[in-house]
């Protein structure tokens, strides 16, 4: 998995999204559907507590791009056997999670590095409120077999091909999930390498 240690780069910042501060308007992506959900729905979903959104930007105004998370639940039977075994994660019938339910950079950025960053922007925050409030992984069901590749390239699992026993799968085919214990590992291990540099004469 690619360090999270771009998360630094003092260009860019993460903020909620206000209507009345970020350029909405200005923002376009690869997908329409996404565009117009920034434009459009975004804070009606953020004043009703359905969905936080967090821009990412490098002036306060411009959005390079944005990410949403909120909570879910997950059956049992949609995790493989063996991650079920290796977390010891109790035979509930649900179980709480984050959804990393949209995820888009804008073209202006395209290059930059932005896509990682919101990933890794997304995966500290759900981590950090997964500690207030339980999440055991984050969820995210890919909008194409692009979007797949990117997010199974930073280690998410990808649940399509296991002998799953969830038949409400099928209505995801396309679902990938990361559990919180390995995101603490991600990040925790990047803490562990900075520390572990010799400090400069």
């Amino acid at each position: 998995m690619p360090s999270p240690a771009n998360l630094k780069t003092p260009k860019f910042r993460f903020e909620p999204l206000d209507k009345k501060k970020h350029n909405r308007a200005a923002f376009s992506c690869e997908h329409e559907r996404l565009n117009t959900y920034l434009k459009e729905q975004a804070n009606q979903e953020i004043k009703k507590r359905v969905t936080a959104v967090y821009v990412l930007t490098p002036d306060g105004r411009t959005i390079a791009g944005y990410y949403t998370l909120s909570q879910y639940s997950i059956d049992a039977g949609e995790l493989p056997p063996e991650t079920i075994q290796k977390l010891g994660i109790p035979k509930y019938p649900k179980l709480p999670a984050t959804l990393l339910g949209r995820l888009a950079r804008s073209r202006e950025f395209k290059g930059a590095g932005v896509g990682e960053l919101l990933l890794m922007g997304a995966l500290r925050r759900a981590l950090d409120h997964s500690k207030n409030i339980a999440s055991l992984a984050l969820v995210v069901d890919a909008k194409d077999e692009k979007a797949r590749a990117f997010y199974r390239a930073y280690g998410l699992i990808d649940l399509a091909g296991h002998d799953l026993t969830n038949h409400d799968l099928a209505n995801h085919p396309s679902r990938l999930f990361l559990p919180m214990r390995t995101i603490e590992q991600l990040f925790f291990d990047v803490v562990a390498t900075k520390d572990s540099r010799p400090l400069a004469p």
